[in-house]
């Protein structure tokens, strides 16, 4: 039983070490970075743009890009490394990803502020192949942890104060469509999760965006979708994903999709001053 465990710490470290032999690692971040951004979520938020049966076409749209040096994302092993498709590769690990919104929402806030800075992008979002409820989330979990230990060791790597939290954007929910319980205590499981990052992280007034759902793994599409729109916390704003092209399985936005979700989040978060 040893000899597996260890076994599969090695396979894990081997893992992390390679999946960013492609990009430049920073060991600390450059000095002109200042804005944190935390994406959260299930499948839709890592990315399935481009994936059918299981493959992704490695089609990366022009506003998906990467930016060397102005755009960075912390990878599985806590290092910052230069961000590029799919985001979440070593995140969402046990499903195949694709195109998401994270990388259009960065080069889209360049356009809008270029003072804005080296922008960092801390990848959290987990769909697997079952997707995620949002109890699955809730204080305490293993989802939980691992978002508020990503945001605490990117906050950690600052350079001179400047370097913090500025939002997270969260699109999760399609799971909580297949049961009616868990659409119909979807909103107070919302709100539990929300406010407690915002303790947990010390940040009452953290930005918080969110996408009302699309589409749905069951037949409460809409009990999750009214849930969504039903939060007034303060500095929460909801952005609408329903309407966007879909891939063939009608779950998953297509990589089109991701382009225009990744500018709603974008234009959001500028608005938010």
């Amino acid at each position: 039983m040893l000899v597996f465990l260890w076994l599969m710490l090695l396979a894990y470290a081997e893992f992390v070490s390679t999946a960013d032999l492609n990009s430049n690692v920073y060991s600390s971040p450059p000095s002109q970075v200042r804005s944190i951004f935390l994406l959260a979520g299930q499948s839709n938020m890592s990315g399935r743009g481009g994936v059918i049966n299981s493959t992704w076409d490695g089609i990366v749209p022009i506003q998906s890009q990467p930016k060397p040096s102005k755009i960075l994302r912390l990878s599985a092993g806590l290092q910052w490394v230069e961000a590029n498709e799919p985001l979440h590769r070593d995140i969402d690990v046990n499903a195949t990803c694709g195109v998401g919104p994270g990388m259009v929402f960065a080069n889209t806030l360049l356009n809008i502020n270029p003072r804005i800075g080296v922008i960092g992008l801390v990848p959290c979002a987990v769909g697997s192949r079952m997707g995620t409820k949002i109890s699955q989330w809730g204080r305490g979990t293993y989802l939980y942890n691992q978002l508020l230990r990503r945001a605490k060791a990117a906050a950690a790597l600052q350079v001179g104060g400047r370097f913090r939290i500025r939002a997270l954007l969260w699109y999760q929910g399609e799971s909580d469509t297949t049961n009616p319980q868990d659409a119909s205590l979807y909103k107070m499981r919302l709100e539990r999760f929300f406010t407690n990052l915002r303790v947990d992280l010390k940040l009452p007034a953290l930005p918080i965006i969110q996408v009302a759902l699309a589409s749905g793994q069951g037949p409460f599409v809409d009990t999750v979708r009214q849930a969504q729109f039903g939060i007034h916390l303060r500095n929460v704003k909801t952005i609408d994903a329903r309407g966007l092209p879909m891939q063939p399985d009608n779950l998953h936005l297509s990589t089109p999709a991701q382009v225009q979700l990744g500018e709603k989040f974008a234009k959001a978060f500028a608005a938010t001053g």
